[in-house]
């Protein structure tokens, strides 16, 4: 297909750039990246055509190396995921992808995009999970492997360990990944790393602030290559927006807005209660853990992000996607002081984390804040803006600049009408056709956001096979190499999301010792 007709349809397509479209395409700086102005031959003497924009290109090769036994614990939805991601999905998800393919081109799309997943060269070994239908559906899945346009083909059946701490010590077991509730991230974790078992573990990284610094010694002393399940490490976008920031593209930056805006039951974490769930079919013990005790409740159960019993919150869950990709892009770290506040204003539900939360975290050396904004019950759409003294970017799944008026950068490009205050003069479109088999409005939130594919050369990827595949790149290396989201930028996503939290609860503003490492 010709590039320049590709550029032009997804642009189109999208229709991002609203106003822009009497304007010329001035050139192709990366896939999807273009300049926009009135009059090339009177541009060109801008800096903006010297800048060397770093795109991923083609997916990152596997390393060589034997095939990882993997033991999953939790197979619940995104434990499953993980394994599609891994090439393993239940037989009867194939046949309802295939039933969709063969009447939407989407659906077709979805489908190739997975068949076409390399062979990573894992297989799953073991299962746990406490509830006997989820256990159920992870053996399934992983004695089934399509990929590489097969039409599948059976697997060794797994075994089902009925505890974690069994199947952290199974010699059958090379890698651990961790998809269960927040409360039991650490233990797991912990559990696996002190049986030599390299560890993925789903966001955040930790529940309370004393398991974080204890699950970064036990990571270090034992030297296991740690994962934190920040998928959107590999999204293009985010790539493409520290390359910019990094040629001071948009100039001094002071201020920072991310946020999260849902307005459906799932989306808010009402997600719908198994009739299969009973005391009989669930170990309730195991799932409390730490936990204060309760007893039995299908709600709290598959509900659980909605208590701090088991939870993080907005803070734990879904700003720490944002603070992440913030922390990609501009080493933000951890900020200085944080304050936080909220409440239930809309789902009088028993809940007990809020709904809506509003965060400022500052980073007085850096001279910025960085603000979070989340409501439940709105579906507004807002992304991430970052604003400097000469432009601002907004950014999400795709990526725009507009100058600013007052910007000294481009003050001349602005008074001779080369740049318009307010218009976009960069914009980045990746992927010209991007994949629409989206059921869920939690998913299309996702989606919007990069979280669920990335694109390279143009073709959909899945960012969370691409961030697995790079954990299982350092693994068999074995000399030291580590995943982008290891465990130093976990720790900083955690006592981020932590500092926050102890505000909220608190009523008062939070403070980080550097030199101490405490939260005061």
């Amino acid at each position: 297909m010709n590039q320049d007709n590709n550029n032009k349809k997804g642009i189109s397509r999208r229709d991002l750039l609203a106003g822009l479209a009497s304007l010329p395409v001035l050139g192709v700086l990366g896939y999807g990246l273009h300049l926009q102005s009135q009059d090339r031959k009177k541009f060109n003497s801008s800096r903006l055509h010297n800048l060397n924009i770093q795109i991923p290109k083609g997916i990152p090769l596997l390393v060589d190396g034997p095939q990882l036994r993997l033991g999953i614990v939790g197979s619940g939805s995104r434990g499953r995921y993980i394994m599609k991601a891994l090439g393993f999905v239940n037989p009867a998800r194939i046949d309802e992808w295939t039933s969709n393919a063969s009447k939407d081109k989407y659906w077709k799309e979805y489908l190739n995009e997975f068949l076409s997943q390399k062979n990573l060269n894992v297989k799953v070994t073991a299962i746990c999970d406490v509830f006997d239908k989820n256990a159920g559906s992870g053996l399934a899945a992983a004695a089934n492997i399509h990929r590489n346009g097969s039409s599948g083909q059976m697997a060794d059946i797994p075994k089902r360990f009925l505890t974690y701490p069994e199947l952290c010590a199974s010699p059958e077991v090379d890698a651990v990944i961790i998809a269960t509730p927040d409360h039991l991230h650490v233990p797991i974790a912990i559990e696996a790393a002190k049986h030599g078992k390299h560890v993925y573990c789903e966001k955040p990284l930790s529940w309370t602030v004393e398991e974080t610094f204890e699950i970064r010694k036990v990571v270090k002393d034992t030297g296991i290559i740690f994962q934190l399940g920040h998928q959107g490490r590999q999204t293009e976008s985010y790539q493409v927006a520290r390359s910019l920031i990094n040629q001071d593209v948009i100039g001094k930056i002071s201020l920072i807005e991310v946020c999260t805006n849902r307005n459906d039951p799932n989306g808010a974490w009402v997600y719908d209660i198994d009739p299969e769930a009973n005391e009989n079919s669930i170990d309730w013990k195991q799932f409390i853990g730490p936990a204060p005790w309760h007893d039995f409740s299908p709600e709290r159960f598959f509900r659980w992000r909605c208590w701090w019993d088991y939870s993080t919150g907005l803070s734990g869950d879904l700003f720490t996607h944002e603070y992440d990709a913030l922390n990609q892009i501009l080493d933000l770290g951890i900020p200085h002081s944080a304050a936080a506040s909220g409440g239930i204003y809309f789902y009088k539900d028993g809940r007990t984390v809020p709904d809506v939360l509003n965060m400022a975290f500052e980073y007085p050396k850096r001279d910025l804040t960085l603000l979070y904004s989340a409501t439940l019950s709105s579906e507004k759409n807002r992304g991430k803006t970052i604003m400097g003294h000469d432009a601002w970017m907004e950014l999400d799944e795709t990526l725009t600049v507009y100058p600013d008026r007052s910007s000294t950068r481009y003050r001349k490009e602005i008074e001779q009408g080369f740049l318009e205050p307010g218009k976009p003069f960069y914009s980045y479109v990746p992927g010209q056709d991007k994949v629409d088999a989206i059921t869920t409005p939690t998913e299309k939130y996702f989606a919007g956001r990069g979280l669920l594919y990335t694109y390279r050369d143009g073709k959909t990827v899945d960012t969370t096979h691409l961030h697995l595949r790079e954990w299982l790149n350092c693994i068999r290396l074995n000399n030291g190499a580590q995943p982008s989201c290891n465990i130093d930028q976990a720790f900083e996503e955690a006592i981020t999301a932590h500092m926050g939290t102890i505000s909220y609860h608190e009523n008062r503003r939070t403070f980080w010792d550097e030199v101490n490492e405490k939260i005061i």
